[in-house]
């Protein structure tokens, strides 16, 4: 039998994290469009949906929906959305049978490939939800639901095995079981982790020596970009069950795999739908946004590594909000590196020709039911705690943390700065009386020259797996300065095109937008984007960078009124072509000739809607340094 294993973090409740700042701005926008309103507007979480007694959709819409929802109404602390998310909790609560099973009675789904007899995987989403709610309020009746529910689980599972997506994304379940074995210490429970766990597909094996180098065009459950997004957490999870450190290996072996043959600059690996290679024009779809965040989190957990944070950053603070528009009232099911235009035409993916517009519902409802998780989880999952009683900073965005850190002190810590807008971070602690702890600083693996003071005073630092330590004791009113200096880097990727970063950030040459309604409803309309300005920029290999700094604005992710910018130096290329209603592959060779050279400014890539994002190198590569 399985025997738990100590992980390098652990989480804190959901409530004890509150975000400040634009984080909190960003929180109120997605309040006021999308996750606030969509009950009223969308049948498929509205009044009818089967999470709450109606005849509608009962499979995984409803779950997802409030997986962002009810950690988005407590961190608000917004009593009407509260509201809203109790509706659901409460239905689910009472509607759990003598056997341990809850839910609807039967699945109602669009999704063709569902046994609609029985299935698991709308079950594991909502017992995620059970999980925070349980974090958030501390309702008594959550312990003992889940425990009966896996009671019923470990009496059926093994005649009705995981199958098609319960199968893939089986680390969901083992999360919430290890969860509750924290609290109950039931020996069934990992008796039921390691049925589970030889049930889930097995990723392990598939990160170790992974398969799929190239973009893929046939279906497989095992290429699906949510399915590879959820099952790279697997191998973490299966780590805090069977100790093997085999497992912490196999997760960089295959973020090293997906990001070889599949990366894009945002920080993700394609998929639109399928893994689909590393071009500029291929999609990935929101879901997998979402859920890789998660999977970081997770790994964050398990691990302690610094380089999961890295990639929490660089794909929160790029991917997600560039898929959403910046009033949270339409979004994308599929974005481009390179997206010159969003409008209904057929590309070159798997996925419907109006993949890439801006709605309510893009090509399938699944990521308008699944998106409103990304930002609420990384506001819960900013800080963490160490087995020790020490505090761990997992992202530097601007929060509150109320905790008790070392013997039981009550700690407060304030993060402001305005990160990754700024690169100096502040850390402000109130505590009820002195107290010995560690705090763990993550230090980015881009950033080579950090610097950290405490109250004025420079401190020491080792970096070890991507976090230096300060263990000592605290002082209520000790402050903390992480400066952490952003250098302008250039990323060279396929056939010489470049990437511009900066500290977390990626730079992307902005196209003026033209919006036109295309399907016109009461709150969500549908919207197709048509460039006004020229997209046909490279770089030269040679440009210095300039960094503008502005005031941040309440929803930062806007090109118009972006707090950073980057002055770079370019030639339009009038040769390089549209290929398949997309920017064409960038050119090895591009033809400059009689054109000037020209200023480009460059914007953060998350609130372009249209942009440039992988840029034709100008000029000679050899003299391409890499930094400026």
């Amino acid at each position: 039998m399985m025997k738990l294993r100590r992980t390098a973090f652990e989480n804190l409740p959901l409530g004890a994290i509150k975000p400040t700042g634009w984080l909190k701005n960003q929180l109120r926008i997605q309040a006021e469009g999308f996750t606030g309103h969509l009950e009223e507007h969308w049948a498929d979480v509205g009044p009818e949906n089967g999470w709450i007694g109606g005849s509608g959709e009962s499979w995984e819409r409803g779950p997802y929906y409030l997986d962002g929802l009810l950690p988005l109404a407590y961190l608000l602390e917004d009593e009407n959305l509260i509201a809203k998310a109790n509706r659901w909790v409460e239905w689910s609560l009472y509607s759990q049978k003598e056997n341990g099973s809850f839910g609807p009675e039967r699945i109602e789904t669009v999704n063709h490939d569902v046994n609609k007899e029985h299935d698991w995987w709308h079950y594991m989403i909502m017992l995620k939800v059970m999980m925070q709610h349980e974090e958030a309020t501390q309702d008594e009746r959550v312990v003992p639901f889940l425990t009966k529910f896996f009671g019923y689980v470990h009496s059926t599972i093994e005649a009705q095995p995981l199958s098609g997506w319960a199968k893939t994304r089986g680390a969901e379940m083992l999360l919430c079981i290890v969860w509750l074995y924290k609290r109950t210490e039931q020996t069934s429970l990992l008796e039921l982790a390691d049925m589970v766990a030889k049930q889930t597909t097995d990723w392990s094996d598939i990160l170790h020596d992974f398969p799929f180098w190239r973009k893929v065009d046939q279906w497989d459950w095992t290429t699906h970009v949510v399915n590879v997004a959820m099952g790279v957490k697997t191998p973490g999870v299966l780590y805090e069950l069977n100790g093997s450190p085999d497992e912490r290996e196999i997760v960089h072996r295959g973020i090293d795999s997906l990001m070889t043959y599949h990366g894009q600059a945002h920080g993700m690996f394609s998929g639109d739908e399928w893994l689909s290679g590393t071009s500029p024009s291929q999609g990935v779809e929101l879901c997998a946004v979402v859920e890789y965040m998660f999977s970081m989190e997770q790994l964050t957990r398990v691990f302690g590594e610094g380089r999961f944070g890295d990639i929490l950053e660089k794909v929160a603070f790029n991917a997600l909000p560039a898929a959403i528009s910046a009033d949270w009232t339409s979004h994308q099911y599929d974005q481009q590196v390179n997206q010159i235009v969003c409008n209904v035409a057929p590309r070159a993916w798997s996925n419907g020709p109006d993949a890439n517009l801006f709605g309510l519902e893009p090509n399938f409802g699944c990521c308008t039911s699944n998106m409103h998780q990304g930002w609420p989880k990384l506001a819960s999952h900013l800080w963490m705690k160490d087995l020790d009683g020490g505090l761990a900073a997992v992202s530097y965005a601007p929060c509150k943390v109320t905790t008790q850190a070392g013997k039981g002190a009550l700690v407060i810590v304030e993060v402001s700065g305005e990160y990754p807008f700024r690169d100096r971070v502040f850390i402000d602690l109130k505590l009820d009386r002195s107290e010995h702890f560690a705090i763990s600083l993550r230090i980015p693996a881009w950033c080579s020259n950090p610097a950290v003071t405490l109250n004025g005073e420079k401190l020491d630092m080792i970096v070890e797996l991507g976090y230096t330590k300060i263990d000592r004791a605290w002082n209520s009113g000790d402050r903390l300065e992480l400066h952490l200096p952003m250098v302008t880097e250039t990323v060279s990727r396929n056939l010489y095109a470049t990437s511009v970063e900066r500290g977390p950030l990626v730079y992307v040459l902005p196209i003026q937008e033209n919006w036109q309604m295309v399907q016109q409803r009461e709150m969500f309309h549908d919207w197709e984007l048509y460039p006004s300005s020229s997209w046909k920029y490279g770089l030269l290999a040679q440009t210095p960078f300039e960094v503008k700094e502005y005031e941040i604005p309440y929803q930062p992710f806007h090109a118009a009124h972006s707090p950073v910018k980057l002055k770079a130096q370019g030639q339009l290329i009038k040769e390089w072509k549209m290929e398949g209603n997309n920017a064409g592959t960038p050119p090895l060779h591009p033809n400059i000739d009689g054109q000037p050279i020209v200023e480009l400014e460059l914007v953060p890539y998350g609130g372009a809607k249209l942009r440039i994002g992988e840029f034709p190198l100008i000029g000679q590569r050899s003299l391409f340094k890499g930094k400026k």
